[in-house]
Order: structure tokens, then C-alpha cells, then sequence
């Protein structure tokens, strides 16, 4: 009997030889496949486990990776593991936790009585009053006030940002135990990042380079995502507010976030907010102001992101507009607020392995030709 790899070969009567399959092949394939079936529902269950948690993990992923060179900092000067992880988590908390918390409530409460304020002029006649004193644009006012009744929402839109901002400051459960998990696993992200990254490497069914190529876009996606756009978003906010608040404009917080929330948007800008309320200045004869407002929104706030975006981000990702644009809005639309991470996460982790791929397919045709 010859037994060679994968066949069973034997010598029949009269010099044939006759090949049959080996038993132990045809198990081994039955048992490959049952492993794969066995590792793909594994993974679909642990998905659905983690699915609860899914904002909770990807800031805390997010924080970890913003954080790092912080931590390693804490690191050289407290030497016990657990310790270091602990100031480090502390300091993030006071770095974001109490600012967000404390610019939320005071938001919503702006929000809240400058919409009740708009509502009283509404209702008073005012707008009404500055549109028939300029007969060119006056069609347009009435035309709003027969097809919008703007009183009734903008009292809706008050009663809403109130009880928001009850809601806010009390905090509900479920938001309460997300941050708390969020630094629970920010904790263990920054003190086992070592053996994570190992764990990942050795997981991952990519050669070593192909890893690293794919931990770099993650990490340089993050940093593009909250620098390059949540930080130059915030930069431009602030200074279209601060305008507004140096022009006695209403509610300057509130505008100057909605400023930032537009700024992060792609095709989108603070442009939405202070070309309007330059308009509104004009009709109401403040040219000074008007001119003012336009000059600081077009050279100022719209000029600060070819500044800082480069400072912030370099070429670490450069998305086109159209994939920027659904990677956010269909994050969010998808996952909620973590998909704003999550979104151009999946995005530009795709488009690597798309790469990885097309490079390997060339790699062979190549060694075939040759």
C-alpha cells in the first residue's frame, strides 16, 4: 500500500491501481466546515449581544484612541497599571464629561426661552410689521403666514426644548448607565491596550502589514472624524455665537450650536444660520451690523476650515464629498449617535480592504503572466 497525501492508493490484482478517497480527507472537510459554521454563528451571536452596547463601546474605542498619548504620559509617572488607567479615565471625565454636561443644560434652557421669545414677537405682529415695511419682500410674508402657522409651532417648539431641558438635567437611565459603561470599558481599553492589540493581530486573517495598514485607517479615521470635522465644526460655532452675542443678536448659544451642527455636515454650513440673520439685520435697517455679520461669517467662520483642517488632520483621510456625506448622515441614521463614528469607519475600513483585494488580484494575475 502507497498512501500519499489526501489519497489513498492501492495496488488491485493484475497491476491496476485504483484510487479512492481517504476517509480521513473527507472528515477532516466535514469538520472544516462544520468549525466555519459553528464561527460564523458565534460571531452573528456575539454581534447581537453586543448590540445593547454598542454606544458604549464605540466612544469608549473613540476616547481610548484620542487618549492614548495622555495615558502613556500618566503611565511614566504612576506605575501600577490599574492606578494610571484610573487618573487617566478621572482627568477624561472632567476634560469632556462636566463641559458637555454643563454646555447641554444651559443650551437647551437658551433654546427653550428663545424660542418662546420668537413665539411672542410672532404673535405680537413684529415679524409681520418688518416684513410690510419693505413692499418688495411683503408677498413672501403673507404668503408664509396663510400656509404656516407659525405661533402654534414655535409654542409646540418651546414646551418641547422645556421639557427637554428637564429631561436633560435629570438624565434618564438608560443615558446615565451608558456613560458609566463607557468609562467602565474606557478603563480596561486603555490598561490592556497592549494585549487588545495583540489579541487583534492575532485574530485578524490578514499577513502582519495588512494589519497595521488596517489599525492605522482606524486610528487616523477617529482622529479625522473628531478633529477634523467635531473640532473645526466647534471652532466655527463658537465664532459665528461669539459674533452674535458681540451684535446683541438673541440666543447666541443656541445659534452657535446649530452653527457647529451644520459645520459637520458636509454641503452643508454655519452659512445657513448668519446669511439669514444678516438678511434679518438689513430689513431691520442695522446695515452696520449686517455688513459686519457677512464679513465675519464669509472671511472668518468660512475661512477657518482651510486653516485648521490640515493643521488638525494632515492627509490622514480625505474622503470625497459624497461618501463623507452618506458615511455620516447613514451612520446616524443607522446606529444612532455612534454612527457618526461608525460611519466613516465602515466606510474607509471597506474601501482598505477593497485595496487589499485589488492589490492581491494584481499580485497573482502577475505571478501567473510570469
Amino acid at each position: 500500500m502507497v498512501v500519499s497525501k489526501g489519497w489513498n492508493v492501492k495496488e488491485a490484482p493484475g497491476g491496476d491501481r485504483m484510487n479512492a478517497e481517504n476517509p480521513r480527507s473527507r472528515g477532516s472537510h466535514f469538520s472544516t466546515l462544520v468549525l466555519a459554521a459553528a464561527s460564523i454563528v458565534g460571531i452573528v451571536v456575539c454581534a447581537l449581544l453586543a448590540e445593547p452596547f454598542l454606544g458604549a463601546i464605540t466612544w469608549a474605542m473613540a476616547l481610548a484612541i484620542l487618549f492614548v498619548p495622555l495615558h502613556a504620559r500618566v503611565e511614566t509617572k504612576l506605575k501600577h497599571p490599574n492606578l494610571a488607567a484610573l487618573a487617566s479615565v478621572l482627568t477624561i471625565v472632567l476634560l469632556v464629561v462636566v463641559p458637555t454636561a454643563f454646555l447641554v443644560e444651559r443650551l437647551v434652557e437658551e433654546a427653550a426661552s428663545g424660542a418662546a421669545s420668537i413665539r411672542t414677537r410672532v404673535a405680537d405682529g413684529e415679524l409681520q410689521r418688518l416684513l410690510e415695511a419693505h413692499p418688495g419682500i411683503a408677498p413672501i410674508g403673507k404668503w408664509i403666514n396663510q400656509q404656516i402657522d407659525l405661533p402654534s409651532i414655535l409654542a409646540s417648539l418651546a414646551t418641547w426644548l422645556s421639557n427637554a431641558g428637564a429631561t436633560f438635567v435629570r438624565g434618564s437611565v438608560l443615558q446615565v448607565a451608558e456613560v458609566l459603561l463607557t468609562f467602565y470599558m474606557l478603563f480596561y481599553f486603555l490598561r490592556d491596550r497592549s494585549a487588545v492589540a495583540r489579541l487583534l493581530h492575532d485574530w485578524m486573517p490578514l499577513v502582519s502589514a495588512d494589519t497595521e495598514r488596517l489599525f492605522q485607517r482606524v486610528f487616523d479615521t477617529v482622529h479625522a472624524t473628531v478633529y477634523g470635522t467635531l473640532a473645526v465644526a466647534a471652532v466655527q460655532g463658537s465664532l459665528g455665537g461669539l459674533m452674535f452675542w458681540m451684535l446683541g443678536l438673541p440666543t447666541p448659544l443656541l445659534w452657535g450650536v446649530v452653527m457647529s451642527l451644520l459645520s459637520v455636515v458636509p454641503v452643508l454650513g454655519a452659512f445657513i444660520v448668519w446669511i439669514p440673520a444678516a438678511i434679518l439685520l438689513l430689513l431691520d435697517g442695522d446695515w452696520g451690523k449686517a455688513l459686519i455679520l457677512a464679513a465675519w461669517g464669509g472671511i472668518v467662520v468660512g475661512g477657518i476650515d482651510n486653516v485648521l483642517r490640515p493643521m488638525f488632520v494632515g492627509t490622514q483621510l480625505r474622503l470625497h464629498t459624497i461618501p463623507a456625506f452618506i458615511s455620516m448622515i447613514g451612520g446616524l441614521a443607522l446606529f444612532g449617535a455612534p454612527g457618526f463614528i461608525l460611519g466613516p469607519l465602515a466606510v474607509t475600513v471597506t474601501m482598505l480592504l477593497v485595496e487589499l483585494w485589488a492589490a492581491r488580484d494584481k499580485l497573482n494575475n502577475r505571478k501567473q503572466q510570469e
